[in-house]
């Protein structure tokens, strides 16, 4: 329970340091930009955006990633056993029934979004109702729960909006930077402004991936293990890892601002018996499958 509670507290301060990082690149990259155009207005813009763009992210995220994957809504009606299987375990978990969400995807995968318990959201593929058993798709929806438990699913939610805001302002501004720079004659001065400029631009994505990285790998263990308590079947949540990591079907709804998201990370198959490399390790957004498997058969049921 003190664990829980600790791990709760850890993902709000991890909002707020999200929120932190994502005004110091963003005013970071204004204040470059106003420098090289030699406009203050610039500066004051970028401290308006990245405020904007906090809010925003904080109260419409989860439904502009719902809107990314072409997720729809769903009813007891017309998805019965996968409404069946969330509602007796949000009740067994002691949580609001989420809304849940379809995706038209063959790739077997899911994920949770929302800014709390009480707006939360699950959303599955129709390949996972496709090829998971009864087990295997309760383990899977119990590890999307217990990220709505755990209170992770904001921080990783709200890291899609801003993740992707801060690569396309970096773009905007190396492009700019290159049609200025061919477009004229600069001084050393303002060649050295273009440096720091190119520098920055180049550090923001790095930065926003990494911040994207730091909140996406432990939580998945503790997502497995808090899922396996809550159906007391870890096999199932085993089984249901084997085979979507092994199955081949793309997964166009992915990009890489929202790929940490998923269950399962839907650019890697981990299961065709290559070991991953130490280089292919550090840029992953999940731990490996082969990892989150064997913590799971170590469990007991």
């Amino acid at each position: 329970m003190t664990s829980l509670y600790t791990h709760k507290a850890s993902n709000i301060r991890k909002t707020w340091l999200l929120f932190t990082l994502f005004f110091v690149i963003v005013i970071g990259i204004g204040w470059a930009f106003s420098r090289v155009y030699g406009s203050p207005g610039i500066l004051y813009f970028a401290v308006i955006f990245s405020v904007l763009m906090s809010v925003i992210s904080y109260w419409y995220s989860d439904k502009i990633v719902l809107r990314m994957t072409k997720a729809r809504p769903v009813t007891q009606e017309n998805a019965r056993e996968l409404w069946n299987v969330v509602e007796n375990l949000a009740i067994t978990a002691g949580l609001p029934m989420p809304k849940v969400y379809l995706i038209d995807e063959r790739a077997p995968n899911a994920f949770a979004t929302g800014r709390d318990p009480k707006h939360a959201v699950v959303a599955v593929t129709s390949g996972l109702l496709e090829r998971l058993d009864r087990s295997e798709l309760e383990g899977v929806i119990a590890h999307e729960l217990s990220h709505i438990g755990n209170r992770d699913m904001l921080v990783s939610t709200v890291a899609v909006i801003l993740v992707g805001f801060i690569a396309i302002l970096s773009d905007i501004f190396l492009r700019s930077m290159f049609w200025r720079s061919a477009g004229r004659r600069r001084n050393s001065a303002g060649g050295l402004m273009l440096l720091v400029g190119i520098i920055l631009s180049i550090l923001a994505p790095i930065s926003a991936m990494l911040i994207q990285l730091a909140i996406s790998r432990k939580r998945e263990f503790l997502a497995d293990a808090s899922g396996a308590l809550l159906t007391r079947y870890p096999e199932g949540l085993a089984s249901a890892l084997k085979k979507i990591a092994s199955d081949p079907t793309p997964l166009p709804g992915a990009t890489n601002t929202n790929s940490h998201l998923w269950f399962d990370d839907p650019f890697t198959h981990g299961l065709g018996g290559r070991k991953t490399s130490p280089l292919h390790r550090l840029f992953m957004t999940h731990p490996p499958v082969e990892e989150r498997i064997a913590a799971l058969k170590g469990m007991k049921a």
